[in-house]
């Protein structure tokens, strides 16, 4: 079984997904003005400057510091409530279209991210794939955040659990696929056969020009509803079957350049 892992910010939605949910954080009461507007400020650093393992260590730290006390509960609820005006116009079209692609070859799809698991999982049913790696609070007897972590999803701990998954699920690494625009993903995208570099920073870029892995652009953030009207059950089976197709195709494209026939 072959599968596909996608990380997150900048290679599924265009933001960080942590600054994206400000908004709804500061109406639900949790963090304050100043607050959101430093979440906008490390929005516009990540991304015209790109992730650093200093910078996500900051970020790391500041999260631990900011959550503690906070009730996981509230924030689940929070999430899922604010996902469709916060998170899903900001779907990349692009990253749609090779989901739906890796699951009509019958592939499993997952995202690896180091945001919150709170954050990252609902995404991950909102979209119909398989699961989700993401980073793990500690949580006390009464569900409240400690201030520390049980699993950091960043760097060499993604293609960790990527491979403790593949191990459990009988998952075939070399023919699977993965997405990132880090160089701070450089250990997940080697633990797979075909990388795939999305809008890389500029250390990505190099690695991947010269180890030559595919390098695509991400440019189009869709709604996801626009993308797929349900009008009628009829209409809705024959807007999947297109999808279906269309993604195919678009992976045995892909397939192609990577393998030309001699």
């Amino acid at each position: 079984m072959r599968a596909a892992f996608f990380d997150l910010d900048k290679t599924v939605i265009a933001k960080a997904s942590i600054a994206a949910f400000g908004g709804p954080f500061y109406r639900g009461g949790l963090i304050n003005r100043r607050l959101v507007v430093r979440a906008l400020a490390s929005q516009l650093i990540y991304l015209h400057l790109g992730a650093s393992e200093q910078k996500l260590e900051r970020v790391r730290e500041s999260m631990l510091t900011l959550t503690r006390g906070w009730d996981r509960e509230q924030i689940r609820g929070i999430v899922r409530e604010a996902l469709e005006e916060t998170v899903e116009p900001i779907i990349y079209a692009e990253a749609l279209d090779l989901i739906e692609a890796h699951r009509a070859a019958g592939e499993r799809v997952y995202l690896v991210s180091a945001s919150p698991e709170e954050i990252v999982q609902p995404l991950a049913d909102h979209l119909g794939v398989d699961g989700a790696i993401a980073t793990r609070a500690v949580v006390d007897d009464d569900g409240r955040y400690t201030g520390e972590m049980a699993f950091y999803a960043y760097g060499p701990f993604k293609a960790e659990a990527i491979r403790d998954l593949a191990a459990a699920d009988g998952l075939d690494l070399g023919g699977s696929s993965a997405y990132s625009d880090s160089y701070t993903d450089l250990p997940m995208l080697e633990a797979v056969g075909h990388p795939v570099a999305v809008n890389p920073d500029r250390v990505l870029a190099k690695v991947a020009r010269e180890r030559g892995w595919e390098t695509v652009q991400f440019t189009k953030p869709v709604r996801l509803r626009d993308r797929v009207p349900v009008p009628s059950l009829p209409a809705t089976a024959t807007a999947a079957g297109a999808v279906a197709v269309t993604g195919a195709l678009l992976l045995a494209w892909r397939i192609m350049r990577r393998n030309p026939p001699t």
